[in-house]
Protein backbone atom coordinates (compact mmCIF):
# COMPACT_ATOMS: atom_id res chain seq x y z
CA UNK A 1 0.00 0.00 0.00
CA UNK A 2 1.58 3.22 -0.88
CA UNK A 3 0.49 6.23 1.05
CA UNK A 4 -1.44 8.42 -1.60
CA UNK A 5 -3.77 5.13 -2.22
CA UNK A 6 -4.62 4.11 1.25
CA UNK A 7 -7.94 5.73 2.25
CA UNK A 8 -9.80 4.41 5.06
CA UNK A 9 -12.54 7.08 5.94
CA UNK A 10 -14.58 8.45 2.69
CA UNK A 11 -17.98 10.45 3.26
CA UNK A 12 -21.02 9.95 0.77
CA UNK A 13 -24.18 11.28 -0.01
CA UNK A 14 -26.58 7.59 -0.59
CA UNK A 15 -30.26 7.95 -1.81
CA UNK A 16 -32.00 4.70 -2.48
CA UNK A 17 -34.44 4.50 -5.26
CA UNK A 18 -38.39 5.93 -4.51
CA UNK A 19 -41.02 2.95 -5.46
CA UNK A 20 -43.45 3.46 -8.85
CA UNK A 21 -46.81 4.66 -8.93
CA UNK A 22 -49.41 2.22 -9.07
CA UNK A 23 -51.74 2.21 -12.13
CA UNK A 24 -55.53 3.36 -11.80
CA UNK A 25 -56.10 1.99 -15.27
CA UNK A 26 -58.96 0.16 -16.58
CA UNK A 27 -59.47 -2.60 -18.78
CA UNK A 28 -60.68 -1.31 -22.10
CA UNK A 29 -61.48 -3.62 -25.41
CA UNK A 30 -63.78 -3.49 -27.96
CA UNK A 31 -65.97 -5.59 -26.71
CA UNK A 32 -65.50 -5.20 -23.00
CA UNK A 33 -66.42 -1.21 -22.71
CA UNK A 34 -66.88 -1.44 -19.00
CA UNK A 35 -63.80 -4.03 -17.74
CA UNK A 36 -62.91 -4.19 -14.82
CA UNK A 37 -59.87 -2.23 -12.66
CA UNK A 38 -56.49 -3.93 -13.90
CA UNK A 39 -53.87 -1.35 -12.76
CA UNK A 40 -50.42 -3.05 -11.66
CA UNK A 41 -48.43 -2.14 -9.22
CA UNK A 42 -45.53 0.23 -9.02
CA UNK A 43 -41.11 -1.27 -9.14
CA UNK A 44 -39.31 -1.19 -6.01
CA UNK A 45 -37.14 1.51 -5.54
CA UNK A 46 -33.49 -0.03 -6.08
CA UNK A 47 -31.62 -0.35 -2.79
CA UNK A 48 -27.91 0.83 -1.58
CA UNK A 49 -25.75 -2.32 -0.54
CA UNK A 50 -22.53 -2.98 0.91
CA UNK A 51 -20.76 -5.98 -0.21
CA UNK A 52 -17.61 -7.64 1.29
CA UNK A 53 -15.07 -8.24 -0.74
CA UNK A 54 -11.89 -9.42 0.30
CA UNK A 55 -9.59 -8.39 -2.60
CA UNK A 56 -9.77 -4.85 -1.49
CA UNK A 57 -7.80 -3.17 0.92
CA UNK A 58 -8.59 0.67 0.73
CA UNK A 59 -11.79 3.02 -0.21
CA UNK A 60 -9.82 4.70 -2.48
CA UNK A 61 -12.17 3.52 -5.19
CA UNK A 62 -15.35 5.23 -3.53
CA UNK A 63 -12.96 8.80 -2.57
CA UNK A 64 -14.44 10.81 -5.57
CA UNK A 65 -17.92 9.28 -5.34
CA UNK A 66 -19.43 11.37 -3.49
CA UNK A 67 -23.33 11.14 -4.52
CA UNK A 68 -24.65 7.56 -4.99
CA UNK A 69 -28.25 7.16 -5.82
CA UNK A 70 -30.46 4.17 -6.65
CA UNK A 71 -32.51 3.83 -9.90
CA UNK A 72 -36.27 4.94 -8.95
CA UNK A 73 -38.46 2.33 -9.27
CA UNK A 74 -41.39 1.82 -12.50
CA UNK A 75 -44.61 2.80 -12.50
CA UNK A 76 -47.01 0.21 -12.73
CA UNK A 77 -49.10 -0.22 -15.87
CA UNK A 78 -52.32 -1.67 -17.66
CA UNK A 79 -53.64 -5.52 -17.60
CA UNK A 80 -51.69 -5.93 -13.79
CA UNK A 81 -48.54 -5.36 -15.22
CA UNK A 82 -46.01 -3.97 -12.72
CA UNK A 83 -43.46 -1.66 -12.71
CA UNK A 84 -39.87 -2.34 -13.08
CA UNK A 85 -37.87 -2.60 -10.29
CA UNK A 86 -34.90 0.06 -9.30
CA UNK A 87 -31.44 -1.29 -10.01
CA UNK A 88 -29.61 -1.54 -7.07
CA UNK A 89 -26.26 0.30 -6.72
CA UNK A 90 -23.53 -2.45 -4.38
CA UNK A 91 -21.08 -0.87 -2.87
CA UNK A 92 -18.24 -3.14 -2.57
CA UNK A 93 -15.91 -2.57 0.54
CA UNK A 94 -13.08 -4.05 1.90
CA UNK A 95 -13.64 -6.44 5.02
CA UNK A 96 -12.92 -4.22 8.26
CA UNK A 97 -15.23 -1.59 6.54
CA UNK A 98 -17.87 0.17 9.36
CA UNK A 99 -20.82 2.29 8.19
CA UNK A 100 -21.88 5.18 10.57
CA UNK A 101 -24.38 8.06 10.38
CA UNK A 102 -22.19 11.30 9.60
CA UNK A 103 -24.25 13.69 11.74
CA UNK A 104 -24.65 11.42 15.13
CA UNK A 105 -22.11 8.83 14.38
CA UNK A 106 -24.42 5.92 14.84
CA UNK A 107 -23.10 2.76 13.85
CA UNK A 108 -25.31 1.20 10.73
CA UNK A 109 -23.53 -1.94 10.01
CA UNK A 110 -20.21 -3.53 9.46
CA UNK A 111 -18.90 -5.63 6.78
CA UNK A 112 -16.29 -8.05 8.09
CA UNK A 113 -16.85 -11.48 5.37
CA UNK A 114 -16.05 -11.75 1.79
CA UNK A 115 -19.45 -11.75 0.02
CA UNK A 116 -21.26 -10.82 3.25
CA UNK A 117 -23.90 -8.02 1.72
CA UNK A 118 -26.35 -5.57 3.62
CA UNK A 119 -29.01 -3.22 2.83
CA UNK A 120 -28.01 0.18 3.90
CA UNK A 121 -30.88 2.12 2.50
CA UNK A 122 -33.91 0.31 1.32
CA UNK A 123 -35.33 1.26 -2.07
CA UNK A 124 -39.03 2.52 -1.74
CA UNK A 125 -41.87 0.09 -1.98
CA UNK A 126 -43.89 0.32 -4.56
CA UNK A 127 -47.24 1.30 -4.83
CA UNK A 128 -50.56 -0.59 -5.23
CA UNK A 129 -52.83 -0.65 -8.17
CA UNK A 130 -56.36 -0.18 -8.43
CA UNK A 131 -56.90 -3.88 -9.41
CA UNK A 132 -56.03 -4.46 -5.48
CA UNK A 133 -58.86 -2.26 -4.03
CA UNK A 134 -61.74 -3.75 -5.88
CA UNK A 135 -64.08 -5.14 -3.42
CA UNK A 136 -67.70 -6.52 -3.49
CA UNK A 137 -69.00 -2.80 -3.04
CA UNK A 138 -66.58 -0.91 -4.97
CA UNK A 139 -65.83 -2.74 -8.05
CA UNK A 140 -64.16 -0.25 -10.09
CA UNK A 141 -61.42 1.93 -7.29
CA UNK A 142 -60.42 5.21 -9.15
CA UNK A 143 -57.42 5.40 -7.08
CA UNK A 144 -53.67 3.53 -6.73
CA UNK A 145 -50.85 4.45 -4.45
CA UNK A 146 -48.17 6.56 -4.75
CA UNK A 147 -44.91 4.45 -3.83
CA UNK A 148 -42.92 5.38 -1.27
CA UNK A 149 -39.68 7.65 -0.97
CA UNK A 150 -36.52 6.27 -1.01
CA UNK A 151 -34.37 7.04 2.07
CA UNK A 152 -31.35 9.14 2.02
CA UNK A 153 -28.39 10.59 4.23
CA UNK A 154 -25.12 11.39 4.28
CA UNK A 155 -23.16 7.97 5.57
CA UNK A 156 -19.36 7.74 6.77
CA UNK A 157 -17.76 4.31 5.63
CA UNK A 158 -14.28 4.02 7.93
CA UNK A 159 -11.69 0.90 7.63
CA UNK A 160 -11.04 -0.80 10.46
CA UNK A 161 -8.15 -3.30 9.65
CA UNK A 162 -8.34 -6.94 9.82
CA UNK A 163 -5.40 -9.06 11.16
CA UNK A 164 -4.82 -11.13 14.19
CA UNK A 165 -1.26 -9.31 15.30
CA UNK A 166 -1.52 -5.47 15.70
CA UNK A 167 2.20 -3.55 16.30
CA UNK A 168 1.87 -1.42 18.87
CA UNK A 169 4.60 1.76 19.57
CA UNK A 170 6.63 4.77 19.10
CA UNK A 171 8.09 5.44 16.03
CA UNK A 172 11.20 4.59 15.14
CA UNK A 173 10.77 1.59 17.88
CA UNK A 174 11.56 -1.15 15.08
CA UNK A 175 7.97 -2.43 14.10
CA UNK A 176 8.39 -2.11 10.10
CA UNK A 177 11.50 -3.42 10.42
CA UNK A 178 10.15 -6.54 12.03
CA UNK A 179 7.10 -6.95 9.37
CA UNK A 180 9.81 -6.44 6.75
CA UNK A 181 11.61 -9.84 8.18
CA UNK A 182 8.45 -11.89 9.46
CA UNK A 183 6.54 -11.40 5.82
CA UNK A 184 7.05 -10.25 2.45
CA UNK A 185 5.81 -6.73 3.43
CA UNK A 186 8.03 -4.45 2.23
CA UNK A 187 7.37 -1.23 4.43
CA UNK A 188 9.10 2.13 4.24
CA UNK A 189 11.94 2.01 6.42
CA UNK A 190 14.16 5.07 7.23
CA UNK A 191 15.69 6.17 10.91
CA UNK A 192 13.47 9.14 11.63
CA UNK A 193 9.77 9.32 13.19
CA UNK A 194 6.57 8.40 11.19
CA UNK A 195 8.20 6.97 8.16
CA UNK A 196 5.05 4.81 8.49
CA UNK A 197 1.90 6.96 7.13
CA UNK A 198 -0.34 4.05 6.33
CA UNK A 199 -0.91 0.63 8.07
CA UNK A 200 1.09 -2.29 6.40
CA UNK A 201 -0.14 -5.59 6.20
CA UNK A 202 2.24 -8.70 6.37
CA UNK A 203 1.35 -12.56 6.19
CA UNK A 204 3.76 -14.76 8.58
CA UNK A 205 4.44 -18.16 7.48
CA UNK A 206 4.43 -20.24 10.17
CA UNK A 207 4.85 -23.87 10.35
CA UNK A 208 3.15 -26.78 8.32
CA UNK A 209 1.53 -24.18 5.81
CA UNK A 210 -0.17 -22.06 9.08
CA UNK A 211 0.17 -18.56 8.81
CA UNK A 212 -1.08 -15.27 10.42
CA UNK A 213 -1.82 -11.39 9.45
CA UNK A 214 0.69 -8.89 11.06
CA UNK A 215 -0.69 -4.99 11.29
CA UNK A 216 1.75 -2.43 11.20
CA UNK A 217 0.39 0.59 12.45
CA UNK A 218 2.23 3.95 12.66
CA UNK A 219 3.93 5.18 15.23
CA UNK A 220 1.66 6.27 18.61
CA UNK A 221 2.70 9.40 20.79
CA UNK A 222 1.89 10.35 23.97
CA UNK A 223 -1.10 12.77 23.67
CA UNK A 224 -2.19 10.81 20.35
CA UNK A 225 -5.92 9.83 21.70
CA UNK A 226 -6.49 13.55 21.78
CA UNK A 227 -5.09 13.90 18.32
CA UNK A 228 -1.13 14.45 18.42
CA UNK A 229 0.86 12.52 16.11
CA UNK A 230 -1.34 11.34 13.38
CA UNK A 231 -3.36 10.75 16.55
CA UNK A 232 -6.78 9.00 16.26
CA UNK A 233 -7.18 8.40 12.57
CA UNK A 234 -4.85 5.13 13.27
CA UNK A 235 -5.64 3.88 16.58
CA UNK A 236 -8.77 2.52 15.48
CA UNK A 237 -6.92 0.05 13.14
CA UNK A 238 -6.20 -1.76 16.79
CA UNK A 239 -9.63 -2.36 17.61
CA UNK A 240 -9.93 -5.55 15.01
CA UNK A 241 -6.47 -6.52 16.09
CA UNK A 242 -6.91 -10.32 18.15
CA UNK A 243 -3.42 -9.73 19.96
CA UNK A 244 -1.28 -6.49 20.36
CA UNK A 245 2.44 -6.58 19.90
CA UNK A 246 3.93 -3.58 22.19
CA UNK A 247 7.08 -2.78 20.37
CA UNK A 248 9.87 -1.04 22.98
CA UNK A 249 13.16 -0.90 21.64
CA UNK A 250 16.46 -1.96 23.71
CA UNK A 251 17.60 1.49 24.00
CA UNK A 252 14.54 3.19 25.56
CA UNK A 253 15.41 5.04 28.97
CA UNK A 254 12.70 3.39 30.76
CA UNK A 255 10.73 0.19 28.98
CA UNK A 256 8.53 -0.15 31.61
CA UNK A 257 7.05 3.59 31.13
CA UNK A 258 7.30 3.35 27.62
CA UNK A 259 4.93 0.48 27.63
CA UNK A 260 2.84 2.10 30.15
CA UNK A 261 2.51 5.67 28.10
CA UNK A 262 1.48 3.32 24.70
CA UNK A 263 -1.01 1.13 27.02
CA UNK A 264 -2.78 4.51 28.66
CA UNK A 265 -3.34 6.46 24.88
CA UNK A 266 -5.10 2.93 24.17
CA UNK A 267 -7.45 2.88 26.76
CA UNK A 268 -8.04 6.46 26.21
CA UNK A 269 -9.14 5.73 22.97
CA UNK A 270 -11.01 3.01 23.39
CA UNK A 271 -11.34 1.22 27.33
CA UNK A 272 -12.37 -1.91 25.37
CA UNK A 273 -8.48 -2.70 24.08
CA UNK A 274 -7.73 -3.25 27.65
CA UNK A 275 -9.57 -6.94 27.13
CA UNK A 276 -7.57 -7.43 23.76
CA UNK A 277 -4.20 -10.05 24.82
CA UNK A 278 -0.93 -8.33 25.10
CA UNK A 279 2.43 -9.54 24.18
CA UNK A 280 5.76 -6.91 24.57
CA UNK A 281 8.81 -7.79 22.66
CA UNK A 282 12.16 -5.43 23.14
CA UNK A 283 13.20 -4.86 19.84
CA UNK A 284 17.15 -4.08 18.71
CA UNK A 285 18.40 -6.57 21.61
CA UNK A 286 21.58 -7.43 19.45
CA UNK A 287 23.01 -4.48 21.54
CA UNK A 288 22.44 -6.33 24.68
CA UNK A 289 24.57 -8.82 26.62
CA UNK A 290 23.41 -11.73 28.23
CA UNK A 291 23.56 -9.70 32.03
CA UNK A 292 22.34 -6.62 30.38
CA UNK A 293 19.07 -8.50 29.21
CA UNK A 294 19.05 -10.48 32.88
CA UNK A 295 19.19 -6.74 34.34
CA UNK A 296 16.25 -5.65 32.55
CA UNK A 297 13.80 -8.70 33.12
CA UNK A 298 13.57 -7.72 36.48
CA UNK A 299 12.44 -4.04 35.54
CA UNK A 300 9.93 -5.35 32.71
CA UNK A 301 6.08 -4.90 33.58
CA UNK A 302 4.77 -7.71 35.05
CA UNK A 303 1.63 -10.30 33.82
CA UNK A 304 2.28 -9.81 30.04
CA UNK A 305 4.42 -12.46 28.16
CA UNK A 306 7.87 -10.50 26.43
CA UNK A 307 11.00 -11.63 24.79
CA UNK A 308 13.83 -10.06 23.62
CA UNK A 309 14.33 -9.89 19.60
CA UNK A 310 16.45 -8.16 16.81
CA UNK A 311 15.00 -8.03 13.26
CA UNK A 312 18.45 -7.00 11.75
CA UNK A 313 20.30 -9.43 13.35
CA UNK A 314 17.92 -12.40 13.08
CA UNK A 315 17.70 -12.90 17.18
CA UNK A 316 14.65 -13.90 18.99
CA UNK A 317 12.56 -14.20 15.40
CA UNK A 318 11.86 -17.82 15.47
CA UNK A 319 10.39 -17.51 19.44
CA UNK A 320 8.34 -14.22 18.63
CA UNK A 321 6.51 -16.59 16.00
CA UNK A 322 6.06 -19.48 18.53
CA UNK A 323 4.39 -16.59 21.14
CA UNK A 324 2.12 -14.86 18.73
CA UNK A 325 0.93 -18.21 16.98
CA UNK A 326 0.18 -19.55 20.96
CA UNK A 327 -1.13 -16.61 22.08
CA UNK A 328 -3.67 -16.24 19.05
CA UNK A 329 -4.31 -19.60 19.22
CA UNK A 330 -5.48 -19.28 23.05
Amino acid sequence: MSSPNFIDYVKLFCKSGNGGAGSAHFRREKHVPKGGPDGGDGGRGGHIILRGNKQLWTLLHLKYRKHIKAEHGGPGGRMRSNGKQGEDVILEVPLGTVAKNAENFDKLTEITEDGQEVILFEGGKGGLGNNNFKTATNQAPQYAQPGTEGKEDWVILELKVLADVGLVGFPNAGKSTLLSVVSQAKPEIADYPFTTLVPNLGVVSYYDDKSFIIADIPGIIEGAAEGKGLGLRFLRHIERNSVLLFVVPADSKDIKKEYEILLNELKKHNPELMDKTRVLGISKSDMLDDELKEEIKGQLPQGITSFFFSSVAGEGISTLKDVLWKTINE
